[in-house]
């Protein structure tokens, strides 16, 4: 019976639950000294002097370095897109440009020898003015990075102009701020590296174990042979931790200039100021159309903070350009964007990556219109949605979607909530004039996964007692990747799945991979795994026609009991373990040429666009502005489910995120540049007591761009989610004169603008 679209239960669970993963801190090598980094305590400053001499006295302290004791070059923006003059010193040296950008570095025996040696670290500061408005650097005035000569890091190119709304009926504008999120991962960042005959082995918190390969090779100067990277269990990323940070190649040049082992883990403060952050980009739309609802002109601005350097954050704006105009037929649709510095963290792809702030736009400036033209904002969407019969559809902006079911998505949804119900009840209230009004948000989606495409990498190779072992080049971080490729090969090869291991995450066994992000995981490794698992049965044939006397082309493979007969006599018939025992392998090795082991690299078709619908129903105290979600409704739909169960897991925390972006979560400076959310106790995380339940509706639309009919889903929740739950939050006081409230909806902005309307009333 084939396991696939069945709720298989995640196999990496019972481990994690009781006697713990393997995380980088449990593989450091024995005798590895600490390293601890000393950081700026200022937004932006001229360093005019390094006093290490006090430090370099204490206990237990082999060194201290700064960035000329290193060796290391300054790191260029990855992407072709962002300004190359815009480098990175690997430690600060002769500015710091954010609070929290590493100075120099302590090497000690203990730990908290490197604490207090860190303390005695004197830099003397000539202190600038901070930049910490996007909007503001991208005027002339103060410039962050004097050697590129600007704050731009990228512009993307634009389509089309923001005239022609004179033929409009209705016009509405608006500017709004997607804002800056931590992304929080229950693991902050770490590092282990020993440099051992000429080879530097380095166990880090990453994504893709053969980028930071290529990045250690990189900063390094060292020959690809020369590393081998491995990422163990990693306790959650959500796109922060996809590239190479400094402090991570930082260790490893240690390892190899002292010739001993070295190790790093930053504490939550550190984490904050350090991991890469999300979102942080500034929007101004203008949506207009006809009195019926007929939505003909859409233009949207966006001006992304990139922080203090470019990473790939700073790229987002060119997939929010893609996505635009989301899930809308608009009849003339412009765009225009760039990424700026600032004295700031910089942004990393923290989960959505440039898509949800499209869909936040668009979805509010629909209820916008839909107020101003006295209609319903759910009649507004299903008047101006892409039909079915659309696709492949091209946007205006350049996405290129392969399938789409929008408007079955949002009665679904609607269905499912009650909606007509929801707004007589709502009615009620408002006319009963109570405290707790109720709110309805509807959104409905689009998104990009796989955006920057690339191949895959998978093998799977059969053991003497007819196991398997299968590696793939993705990169799991809690997504249950494991489970999902071995149902992959089992469905495939007829192998009993409790007998399938999946491997990942080391550069000396898997030789190639793209780890994971932007949602690929299983429509590239996936569709790989099932590539290699096919090719695997078919050198299997082979290997069985010659131990039962027949043509290749004659054997028959049942992919339900996993054994291989001759056409027409079922009953002899020759199983894994017994092609294993007659090949003579003992101990196949995972990847390698045997006679049972196939390799597969999967190249897709192109991206794929997953999308849904999401309504949301909060309550909202008028007298205090708290809010309370007390249902949330959301249809999403990411192709073919291969587990079901696994996808709901990546809706349910995906849907947590974008409540969470709604309602609590936003990194927050002072006007001389110092984090005031550092920690957990200021930051607005979010648990599990201020979320509900959720309803979720499945539904399926293949794509045609993998063998799986896959699409992504790690991010689908997120982009929904948010809003719907701040379109909610405002159609709950919207009676009451209130148009707008920026994220996060705290109490205190929900009771400010309420009491802001009845002034200005």
């Amino acid at each position: 019976m084939s396991l696939l679209g069945t709720r298989v239960k995640r196999t990496e669970d019972p481990a994690l639950l009781t006697v713990g993963g393997d995380f980088v801190d449990d593989l450091a090598p024995a005798g590895a000294l600490w390293v601890t980094f000393v950081r700026s305590d200022y937004a932006h400053a001229y360093i005019r002097s390094i006093d290490i001499a006090e430090a370099a006295a204490m206990p237990g302290v082999l060194g201290v370095f700064t960035n000329r004791d290193l060796g290391i070059a300054d790191i260029r923006p990855g992407m072709p897109m962002l300004n190359q003059d815009m480098a990175r010193p690997i430690l600060a040296r002769d500015k710091v440009r954010y609070v929290g950008e590493p100075i120099a570095v302590v090497v000690t025996d203990t730990q908290g020898q490197g604490v207090d040696a860190a303390e005695l670290v004197f830099v003397d500061y000539d202190v600038l003015e901070p930049v910490l408005d996007p909007r503001q650097a991208a005027l002339d005035g103060v410039i962050i990075d004097e050697v590129a000569g600007t704050n731009v890091a990228t512009v993307v190119p634009a389509h089309g102009t923001d005239d022609g709304f004179d033929d409009c009926d209705v016009v509405v504008e608006l500017s709004l701020v997607n804002q800056r999120l931590a992304a929080c991962p229950i693991e902050p960042r770490a590092a282990a590296a020993q440099w051992q005959d000429g080879i530097l082995t380095e166990w880090s918190t990453n994504q893709n174990a053969h980028g930071a390969k290529r990045a250690v090779a990189g900063a390094l100067g060292l020959e690809a042979e020369q590393v081998r990277v491995v990422t163990p269990d990693v306790g959650g990323s959500f796109g922060a931790k996809n590239g190479s940070y400094p402090e991570e190649l930082v260790v490893a040049q240690l390892a190899r200039q002292l010739n001993r082992p070295t190790r790093w883990v930053e504490t939550r403060s550190e984490n904050m100021v350090g991991l890469g952050h999300g979102r942080g980009q500034y929007m101004t739309a203008k949506l207009g159309g006809t009195a019926e609802g007929n939505l003909t002109r859409y233009h949207l601005n966006t001006i992304k903070d990139s922080g203090a350097y470019p990473l790939l954050g700073a790229m987002l704006p060119h997939l929010t350009k893609l996505m635009t105009s989301g899930v809308y037929d608009i009849d003339s649709v412009s765009f225009d964007g760039m990424s700026v510095l600032t004295n700031t963290v910089p942004y990393a792809a923290y989960r959505g990556a440039g898509r949800p702030e499209a869909t936040a736009t668009i979805e509010r400036m629909i209820d916008l219109f839909a107020v101003k033209a006295g209609l319903d904002p759910v009649e507004v969407r299903r008047k101006n949605l892409l039909k079915a019969e659309q696709f492949p559809f091209d946007t205006q902006t350049g996405a290129k979607m392969d399938s789409g079911r929008y408007e079955e998505a949002l009665d679904m949804a609607l269905n499912e909530a009650g909606y007509d119900r929801l707004r007589a009840e709502q009615e009620q209230r408002r006319q009963a004039g109570v405290s707790r009004q109720l709110g309805i948000g509807v959104s409905v989606y689009v998104e990009i996964t796989n955006p920057i495409g690339g191949p895959e990498y998978a093998s799977v190779t059969v053991q003497p007692d007819g196991s398997a072992i299968a590696l793939t080049g993705s990169s799991a971080h809690g997504q249950g990747h494991h489970t999902t490729f071995a149902m992959l090969v089992a469905d495939a090869t007829g192998i009993d799945f409790n007998k399938i291991e999946v491997r990942h995450g080391d550069t000396a066994e898997v030789p190639r991979g793209g780890g994971t992000g932007g949602s690929k995981s299983l429509q590239l490794g996936g569709s790989a795994m099932l590539g290699a698992s096919e090719a695997l049965v078919a050198k299997a044939k082979d290997v069985a026609a010659e131990q039962l006397e027949a043509s290749p082309g004659d054997i028959v493979h049942d992919p339900e009991t996993g054994q291989f007969s001759v056409v027409g006599t079922p009953a002899v018939a020759i199983s894994w373990d017994e092609l294993a025992r007659s090949t003579g392998v003992e101990g196949s090795d995972p990847g390698g040429e045997s006679a049972l082991s196939a390799a597969f690299d999967f190249k897709p078709e192109g991206p794929t666009f997953p999308f849904g619908a999401h309504v949301s129903v909060v309550e909202v105290d008028i007298e205090t502005g708290q809010t309370t979600v007390i249902r949330h409704v959301a249809c999403d739909d990411a192709g073919v489910m291969i587990n079901p169960l696994l996808v709901d897991g990546q809706v349910h925390g995906g849907i947590a995120q974008g409540m969470a972006q709604a309602l609590f979560e936003e990194f927050s400076y002072d006007e001389d540049g110092n984090p005031i959310t550092a920690n957990f106790m200021d930051y607005g995380i979010v648990s599990a007591a201020e979320l509900p339940s959720f309803d979720r509706l499945a539904m399926e639309t293949p794509t045609p761009r993998n063998p799986l009919g896959a699409k992504g889903i790690g991010e689908s929740g997120t982009i929904g989610s948010t809003p719907a739950v701040q379109s909610a939050v405002i159609d709950a006081v919207a009676h009451l004169g209130v148009s707008h409230i920026e994220m996060p909806l705290t109490s205190q902005r929900v009771w400010n603008a309420i009491r802001n309307a009845e002034v200005s009333s």
